[in-house]
């Protein structure tokens, strides 16, 4: 029987105790009798998915993305379509993704998820044609997105602090909101398009959304007195949010959002400039996820 080949994605900016840990796992962990391996590095801002096509046109039978959300969405773009697989050993930040589909954080772990080779087909959203896998948005996340990816540390509590200063001074704009052909006017703190649950660090945005059932799930947080930000990020991280009376929850194939100045959203955690309206969807079923 021949063996299985892989690819393993990894920034190098990761660290060298990182990439040591990585190594040491898979020296320990992955089946040699059925799998041989290459590890890649990232050189620049997209490079994964360069490095995730040409390993898809070698015949990989999956891609490992080395990272979080960000590092799991530039190697997606390179996979979609081509039948390679695509596994994560969740080396992020937030890590949102992974976390929803309840793949281990410990790099032992996820090798033992690939050893088994358990894979299911995930749906992937499109914002104005560009993919994400977790979430997309417009409003106070793209701006904690911006801001956290100029951060020099990284972690949870940066995280918090960055939405703890910008969140008294954010001003809500009103939106025009476009859901399956349903238009309406919001003014909102966040609106989130979710494939997945999470933000990351269990801060669960869309608690009920699904990245097998072909829907996006539409979090809109309305305008609410800031005192009680608290209390959002409470229920969030128990995963109550959508029962909260500032919080709207939809699902939809298509969405549309718009605004006069905006300019600015995140997908999958990473801040990028856009045009004044965003036209969202999903595929259902397109790629490949090797899942315990």
């Amino acid at each position: 029987m021949s063996k299985k080949h892989l690819v393993f994605i990894i920034n190098p900016k990761s660290g060298v105790e990182r990439e040591k840990a990585i190594q040491q796992a898979i020296d320990t962990k992955l089946d040699m009798d059925r799998f041989t391996y290459e590890i890649d590095h990232t050189q620049y801002a997209k490079h994964g998915t360069v490095l995730a096509k040409e390993a898809a046109q070698r015949g990989a039978y999956a891609v490992v993305a080395v990272g979080g959300d960000g590092s799991v969405n530039d190697i997606v773009a390179g996979l979609i379509g081509t039948g390679t697989a695509l596994a994560i050993i969740p080396k992020g930040s937030g890590n949102g993704m992974a976390r929803t589909m309840e793949i281990p954080l410990k790099e032992m772990e996820a090798i033992e998820i690939i050893n088994r080779g358990n894979s299911v087909m995930m749906d992937i959203g499109y914002a104005n044609d560009r993919p994400f896998i977790s979430n997309a948005g417009v409003a106070f996340d793209a701006l904690i997105s911006k801001k956290f990816a100029k951060s020099e540390r990284r972690g949870f509590a940066i995280y918090s602090w960055l939405v703890t200063r910008y969140m008294w001074t954010y001003k809500e704009w009103e939106w025009n909101i476009t859901i399956d052909g349903r238009e309406m006017k919001e003014k909102a703190f966040i609106i989130s398009v979710a494939n997945g649950r999470q933000f990351g660090y269990n801060f669960q945005i869309a608690p009920c959304a699904n990245w097998t059932d072909g829907l996006l799930d539409v979090i809109i947080i309305k305008k609410f007195p800031k005192i009680l930000g608290g209390m959002l990020v409470m229920r969030a991280m128990n995963g109550t949010i959508t029962n909260s009376p500032f919080v709207d929850h939809y699902t939809a194939k298509e969405v549309t959002i718009s605004h006069p100045k905006l300019k600015l959203m995140q997908t999958d955690g990473d801040a990028h400039e856009c045009a004044n309206s965003i036209h969202f969807r999903i595929e259902k079923g397109v790629q490949k996820v090797i899942v315990p």
